[in-house]
């Protein structure tokens, strides 16, 4: 399905500036919340934007006696997503707890999975560029619970805790350090993003939260990674600093280039990198130390005494499985195998469901790659100028295969289609409508069009003869017959006539 694509070995990412030669080692965790309405271990809501700890139940209060309650949902979520990602799904899998001082967590540590996660080893496609991409291998995901929002802006004396957060599901995904340079870590969220989008497993919110990532930068001499590849020995990689909870693909950009010179400027000083945790100030640009990383003795994991191993059956994952929907890069080959559609085109409209559900109904029965070329060209752009997305369309995909049909027929012309797109975008008529009633028929009658160009040239003998000498002044009559026939003559017809009246 995906014979178009070349999958390529990454290119390192050198840095500019730098006394000598390094290169980029980048590894990603995301934490994708689940699209479940209750959290992981209770049935309170997870609906965003509700008043400051109202979506909160005893057990994530963490009451004295108030056990937790696996999510079936998000159990199957977190599969269906592994399923996605092309994974092992591990049919047994645990709950451990890891111990660390959490202000808005008030249980006093997280339930997550280290030992037995859910998902294993699982890959990301990365398209780069039109036909070229890069494979990201997966190492993990594991579900654990969010932990609440500490609020310091309210009041310069006193941090308020909303628990609203606390207790949501999230599936961390755990990437290999296979990440080359800031473009491609934003290439690989972006994707990520796609593919969870699809499977309906996250809605990718990355403004509020939903969608968030750290990101795992080191710096190392040119051959030292393929040395790692070869003895899975970190050593070679260089010492690695973490920068949290980045939800904005430009911000992940502009932390890695900081991140990485910050690094080589120490090395190059003779100074020693520290592993550490970070957080990256976009007023100043920068990233500052948050505390000193720690390694998962530091967290004192241990299973998780309330809840029993998961253990589900392969039968079930075979029935999710089954009902996997189609997923963007088989969606993309289709596009370009069944519509004849560029790679680039076919990459517009499926980098979002509700774009290739849009196109794939404008399609139905009519021309594709011209349907493309309008919802592309046309739609996108005008709702792009009016700043709304797709579902806000004032224009339904069966107008835009109106609009098709009626140019393939011959009924009207492109530059007429543009003015019935305008009239339907701002008023909600039908195409089909707008053309019958508003007398916007194309021109095909050749006498008249003949009649229009006749007259033309009667009243312009000395244009006759320069266009005789030279033909590209053939188009000033072309001109002259669609002013004559307000825009109405058939283009094709005229060139036609043009042609052959002017070598008489």
């Amino acid at each position: 399905m995906l014979d178009h694509v070349e999958i390529v070995a990454p290119t390192p990412k050198t840095i500019a500036g730098a006394k000598e030669d390094w290169e980029l080692v980048i590894g990603m965790e995301i934490h994708a919340q689940v699209a479940s309405k209750a959290k992981l271990f209770s049935g309170a809501s997870t609906q965003f934007g509700n008043e400051p700890n109202s979506n909160v139940s005893f057990i994530d209060a963490a009451m004295p006696g108030m056990l937790p309650v696996i999510n079936e949902k998000c159990v199957e979520l977190a599969v269906k997503t592994g399923l996605g990602l092309k994974a092992d799904i591990n049919l047994f899998s645990a709950f451990d707890r890891k111990n660390y001082f959490y202000p808005d967590l008030p249980q006093g540590y997280q339930i997550s999975q280290l030992y037995h996660p859910i998902v294993g080893e699982g890959e990301v496609i990365v398209d780069l560029e039109p036909g070229i991409a890069r494979k990201v291998r997966i190492e993990r995901i594991h579900l654990e619970q969010d932990a609440g929002k500490s609020i310091h802006d309210m009041d310069p004396n006193a941090t308020f805790v909303d628990l609203n957060r606390t207790g949501v599901a999230l599936m961390e995904i755990v990437s290999r350090p296979d990440i080359r340079g800031p473009e491609e870590a934003a290439a690989y969220v972006l994707k990520l993003r796609q593919i969870l989008r699809y499977l309906g497993t996250c809605d990718g919110n990355m403004q509020n939260g939903n969608l968030r990532a750290d990101v795992n930068v080191s710096v190392c001499r040119p051959g030292q990674y393929e040395k790692f590849q070869a003895t899975g020995d970190f050593s070679h990689l260089g010492t690695r600093c973490e920068i949290k909870n980045m939800n904005s693909t430009r911000f992940i950009q502009q932390a890695i280039d900081y991140e990485a010179r910050r690094q080589i400027a120490i090395i190059e000083d003779g100074g020693t990198v520290d592993q550490e945790t970070r957080l990256y100030d976009t007023v100043k640009g920068e990233t500052r130390s948050m505390r000193s990383k720690e390694e998962a003795h530091d967290y004192r994991y241990f299973p998780c005494p309330d809840l029993l191993p998961l253990e589900i059956e392969q039968e079930w994952v075979d029935e999710i499985a089954r009902a996997l929907p189609e997923l963007p890069d088989e969606k993309k080959a289709r596009f370009i195998n069944d519509f004849s559609l560029s790679e680039y085109d076919a990459g517009v409209l499926t980098a979002e469901t509700e774009n290739a559900d849009f196109f794939e109904k404008a399609a139905a029965g009519t021309d594709g790659k011209l349907a493309a070329n309008w919802v592309i060209n046309e739609l996108f752009g005008r709702l792009k100028k009016d700043d709304k997305d797709i579902t806000d369309s004032p224009v339904s995909p069966e107008f835009i295969g109106q609009i098709v049909k009626l140019i393939k027929a011959d009924t009207i012309s492109g530059k007429i289609a543009k003015d019935v797109f305008e009239i339907s975008y701002t008023s909600g008529r039908a195409p089909e409508e707008i053309v019958e009633t508003e007398g916007m028929k194309q021109v095909t009658d050749t006498g008249a069009i003949e009649a229009a160009l006749d007259e033309i040239i009667a009243a312009n003998p000395a244009q006759v003869e320069k266009a005789k000498e030279n033909p590209k002044l053939a188009g000033w009559f072309v001109g002259q017959v669609m002013k004559a026939t307000g825009g109405k003559a058939n283009p094709k017809a005229v060139n036609q006539l043009v042609a052959q009246k002017l070598k008489n």
